[in-house]
């Protein structure tokens, strides 16, 4: 099995986007697969999401972006069988402004991943289009784009597949798009609906089958430190992740 790095993006907050790279790289991750999550994002949400201590974790995704530390220096087993994480915590924030004066800035990550050995990584990229996520593209093999089964869902997709097309054809031309998720699915709802047929007339076979529900212990999963697998494993949410994984990973690997 070859290594598959998969940035997690969208521009927008609130859209799902960290709750779909945590419990997409727990439900990828096993005894014989394992999974980097790294986190990308400021706010350290998937950090602490794992129930990782952002203070106090020690050398994080800033100082191996930088080459303060090197990888395995950075890396925390999760205490879940294959999931080590990269964590962030608010230092992250001074990097989109030091990473300007540096040489060859756009592939920092890139060259600090070099030495990860592992099945799958997963990006959690910051809700925003700076030099943190152009490094999360340029290292990526592919995207995975969360979308909010809401008004406005579509606003600044196009906007984000612009950069992705640039980074692309500037910066790594074998960034694919693996992938549009629907996030917060609420099949009560005619807008649900709506959100769905316009995101299919836009990317076709690209919409993943698995649609993320609206639930609530999918809400409430992160702030105990806990995947959806662990906090509810029977909920409507921990069904979809589990299925959702099995979409990527073939197409991952197809």
């Amino acid at each position: 099995m070859k290594q598959t790095t998969i940035a997690v993006i969208n521009q927008k907050g609130g859209v799902g986007k960290t709750t779909t790279a945590t419990n997409l790289a727990a439900q990828l991750a096993s005894d014989s697969t394992s999974v980097l999550l790294v986190d990308l994002d400021p706010q350290g949400n998937a950090s602490s999401g794992l129930g990782l201590d952002r203070d106090s974790t020690g050398a994080t995704s800033y100082e191996v972006l930088f080459g303060h530390v090197g990888l395995d220096q950075a890396v925390q087993p999760s205490g879940r069988d294959g999931l080590y994480v990269l964590p962030a915590n608010a230092n992250l924030a001074a990097a989109e402004v030091e990473l300007v004066s540096l040489q060859g800035r756009e592939f920092a990550l890139r060259k600090a991943l070099e030495p990860a050995a592992y099945d799958y990584i997963i990006i959690d990229c910051p809700p925003a289009l700076g030099l943190l996520t152009i490094n999360a593209l340029s290292a990526a093999d592919s995207i995975l784009i969360p979308v909010q089964s809401e008004y406005y869902a579509l606003e600044g997709l196009g906007q984000l597949l612009q950069t992705v097309q640039r980074v692309k054809e500037v910066l790594n031309p074998q960034l694919d798009l693996l992938g549009v998720v629907l996030t917060m699915f609420d099949k009560r709802t005619s807008l649900s609906e709506q959100v769905q047929d316009e995101l299919d007339n836009h990317f076709g076979d690209k919409v993943f089958k698995t649609v993320i529900p609206r639930n609530v212990r999918l809400a409430e999963a992160p702030s105990f430190g806990k995947t959806i697998f662990e906090h509810d494993r029977w909920s409507k949410g921990a069904r979809a992740y589990k299925q959702f994984a099995k979409e990527v990973a073939k197409r991952a690997n197809g």
